[in-house]
């Protein structure tokens, strides 16, 4: 290669060429193994195998699992940060953050509250639908809460219990349209529902008066 070559103006830099069409392939891979084998079951290095890249190209296009799963079903960044961020800082009300999360993320703008509602709609209809939701959610609260409560089978049963409650409080809300439920505004609802997730995923405290 030339001189000339190197320095032309029309040569571009930055993202290799093609790398966007792999990282469609990526996500085509994805749609097709979260849809069939639900969110748990499904590993980066499966995706990478079935689009012949390397499971490090994958996080280097999404990150994480997580995200890639977001990525598949057109959920922003900006709700898992939502999600994560309910588990930062100290035991004390996280039940109310975490309840607070969840009601922002599917109540929330149009923009992010409108792909997580497509999932809970698409979830009661079909079966693959509705375990890549739950799957979905409790590894978000497996997550956030396995420093707290450990790593075992009581600790995934905790975090399956806490997921039930809260997908039950958004689909009695948004989907049902149960009346006092739909009618009670967001704070008193993490009031009162909030104890009762600290409870099941942090076993021994429980909310303090603020």
């Amino acid at each position: 290669m030339t001189k000339q070559e190197l320095t032309s103006p029309g040569r571009r830099r930055g993202r290799p060429p093609g790398s966007g069409s792999t990282r469609n392939a990526v996500l085509e891979v994805a749609r097709r193994r979260f849809a069939t084998e639900g969110f748990t079951e499904t590993t980066i290095r499966s995706i990478a195998t079935d689009a012949a890249v390397d499971p490090s190209q994958v996080m280097q296009f999404f990150g994480s699992k997580e995200a890639l799963f977001a990525a598949v079903m057109s959920i922003p960044p900006t709700v898992i940060a939502l999600f994560d961020t309910a588990f930062e800082g100290p035991d004390e009300h996280l039940g109310e953050r975490v309840v607070r999360a969840y009601l922002q993320a599917w109540e929330g703008s149009p923009e992010e509250s409108e792909p997580l509602m497509a999932m809970l709609r698409g979830a009661i209809v079909n079966n693959n639908a509705s375990t890549q939701l739950a799957d979905f959610i409790q590894s978000r609260l497996v997550g956030g809460s396995k420093d707290r409560i450990g790593d075992d089978s009581e600790s995934a049963l905790r975090a399956g219990l806490a997921s039930a409650m809260l997908v039950g409080l958004v689909t009695s809300r948004r989907i049902i349209g149960v009346p006092l439920l739909a009618e009670a505004d967001s704070e008193t609802l993490i009031r009162l529902v909030g104890p009762a997730i600290q409870k099941v995923l942090v076993p021994g405290t429980a909310n303090r008066a603020s």
